[in-house]
């Protein structure tokens, strides 16, 4: 488990995605790389595929912020993979907050935006949200 000894002035702003949350803090210092600390754990333990690191680090790379902050998150609800979208929109609007220039980056990119769409509720009736019981004629 990775501890973070960063203190002072932070960047705090929270993501949503689906049934997932992301309260994301960027914490700005100078190094090589960004560092990315989610639920205690390095990125590379909890999101394991190249898409999902991908989808975490994009608005770094659209900002062309790299290297600029230490990132720590802590992530719950939903699965993995909202959960990665969810901090991609925490990280997006934690960045607007350091430097209101990027924004027009961002948006452009659909950055700042929440993803409205989740499961839709199940109905009375019915065997799903719109799966109809098979229906025979005679």
């Amino acid at each position: 488990m990775m501890k973070t000894e960063t203190k002072g002035k932070y960047f705090e702003a929270v993501g949503r995605r689906k049934t997932s949350t992301a309260r994301v803090r960027l914490y700005p210092h100078e190094s090589t790389k960004n560092v990315f600390v989610i639920n205690g754990k390095d990125i590379k333990e909890y999101f394991p595929t190249a898409e999902m690191k991908y989808i975490v680090a994009s608005p770094f790379e659209t900002s062309a912020t790299v290297a600029k902050y230490e990132v720590t998150v802590v992530a719950t609800g939903g699965g993995i993979h909202s959960q990665a979208e969810a901090v991609r929109h925490g990280i997006s609007r934690a960045l607007l907050l350091t430097d209101g220039e990027l924004r027009k980056l961002l948006k452009k990119a659909k950055m700042l935006k929440r993803d409205p769409r989740a499961k839709e509720r199940r109905k009375f009736g019915l065997k799903k949200a719109r799966k109809a019981p098979q229906w025979s004629k005679r």
